[in-house]
């Protein structure tokens, strides 16, 4: 179950918000008087409540906004319970001077904005004495195993658990709290309204991940990268197992570097079966894994892992996705030779997709020449795959057919940026950028215009995704749906 928290200043719109969530299907609603600017009535806001309601009235000090005495405080907390509201929220230090009475529950919370405690089970314990109907446990995440050690707690308790890691690190403890038995899990009113850090909206938790269809069964995968807010990836991933009926969820999880052994230590602890690996972690997690497919071997990255049957299982979809797209342009996919081979190619870029593409043109044996900011990086990926490097100042000097774009350079919000100068586009060309978002990019506005073939980074991102799809689930993924998914996400397509 969700829990809606509303915050406002004024009783008539907490009101308004109250009854338009009922409406939405929320079944039980947190109204955070704290936020209420004049005298709280508090039988004008329980009074014909149209669902279940827990009244909290959290101090400044517990990272709330109530400014009043304490005796106010507690005035207002003691005239809820009077009023019969489902539940109460205490804080530890007055649980014991805040009676119980009448068929109201007791909420006793811990909030921790700078930090995860190691000893989470002695907090609960401590919390769980003070006469609680449910243990509230609220810590700021540092590092991705926080979550591992809060979803535990939960799973783990006699008494029922409400625990959250905070931060955007803390993201999957909320998607996943109801497989590790928590009652109900926190949401804000609206994305841009989140009354704790990292708190996902409920049109979020419903409409994305599915919330309340998660259970002890659910499989879970994800995609691990570093930033990963930005990453499409979980509303795609998350559409095509709804359509296909698959108890199943994806979630996004950031990993700094130096997290990264610990977390792969901790993804079967957390039942995760499959992962998309994405920036910084596509080469590094490869000392992680006990068997590659050949293209990751000739590749020296990853972008999917399984963990199946004690093994650590890495594979590389980009290439394969990339090179379809290339030849779908060209019109041969999957023809012997490839419409590929003897092509003049520029790359520009040296990051793990450049990587991915470098090989899968050397696979189909077209002529490659890279350019990358760093020229250190573009004479690396040169020499490993019998290319030529350029200087990135001399891109557009060379004589080819195709361009393929694997830098972020016109990504979102940079959208008026391209890496490459459209006075030198020839008709016929064809223009590749692995970008999507926006699907649109300059690079390829320009291109079209001057008569270009262009192949967009969502022809690539469905492409790759669906074959990642096929290797968590052994089903053929539902690319269209998937296809309008990404663009409804990103917005139509203005060239």
């Amino acid at each position: 179950m969700i829990c809606v928290s509303i915050g406002r200043s004024r009783h008539k719109h907490m009101m308004i918000e109250h009854k338009h969530l009922v409406e939405q299907g929320a079944e039980l609603v947190e109204l955070r008087l704290d936020y209420v600017t004049a005298r709280v009535n508090i039988q004008r806001l329980l009074k014909d409540r149209p669902s279940k309601v827990i009244v909290t009235v959290r101090r400044e000090q517990d990272g709330g906004k109530f400014t009043g005495t304490e005796e106010q405080r507690r005035v207002i907390l003691r005239e809820a319970i009077a009023m019969g509201v489902e539940y109460i929220d205490l804080e530890e230090d007055i649980a014991d001077e805040i009676p119980r009475f009448g068929t109201t529950k007791r909420i006793i919370s811990y909030h921790n904005f700078r930090k995860t405690p190691e000893k989470l089970r002695d907090l609960h314990t401590r919390l769980a004495a003070k006469d609680a109907d449910i243990v509230k446990i609220a810590t700021m995440a540092h590092n991705p195993h926080d979550n591992l050690q809060m979803l535990e707690m939960i799973q783990q308790s006699e008494i029922p658990t409400v625990g959250m890691c905070m931060g955007d690190i803390g993201t999957p403890s909320r998607i996943l709290a109801p497989k590790f038995r928590a009652p109900f899990v926190y949401a804000t009113f609206h994305h841009e309204r989140a009354l704790a850090p990292g708190q996902l909206s409920y049109d979020q938790m419903v409409q994305v991940y599915r919330h309340n269809e998660i259970n002890e069964e659910t499989e879970v995968y994800g995609v691990i990268a570093d930033p990963v807010a930005h990453s499409l990836s979980p509303q795609i991933h998350n559409a095509a197992f709804a359509a296909a009926g698959i108890n199943a969820i994806y979630v996004p999880f950031r990993v700094q570097v130096d997290a990264l052994d610990q977390f792969v230590e901790d993804v079967t602890r957390m039942e995760v079966r499959g992962l998309s690996v994405t920036i910084p972690h596509k080469e590094s997690i490869a000392r992680q894994l006990t068997k590659v497919d050949p293209a990751v071997k000739g590749i020296g990255a990853v972008n999917t892992v399984l963990f199946k049957d004690n093994e650590v299982l890495g594979y590389n979809t980009d290439y394969k996705a990339a090179m379809d797209s290339l030849e779908n342009a060209l019109g041969g996919v999957g023809k012997r030779p490839s419409p590929l081979k003897g092509k003049r190619v520029l790359v520009m870029g040296a990051g793990g997709v450049a990587r991915a593409i470098m090989y899968g043109l050397q696979q189909r044996e077209a002529i490659v020449c890279v350019a990358s900011r760093t020229r250190a990086r573009a004479d690396a990926l040169a020499e490993a795959f019998g290319a030529t490097a350029l200087e990135w100042s001399a891109r557009h000097g060379q004589d080819v057919e195709s361009i393929i774009n694997c830098t972020p350079v016109g990504m979102h919000p940079n959208v008026d940026d391209s890496p490459y100068d459209k006075a030198h586009f020839r008709p016929g060309m064809v223009v590749f950028d692995t970008v999507y978002n926006p699907e649109s990019t300059l690079l390829l506005k320009e291109a079209r215009a001057r008569g270009c073939e262009i192949i967009t980074g969502v022809e690539m991102f469905i492409r790759q995704a669906a074959l990642q799809y096929f290797l968590f689930t052994g089903k053929e993924a539902p690319t269209q749906l998937m296809r309008d998914t990404l663009k409804r996400v990103i917005g139509p397509v203005k060239f």
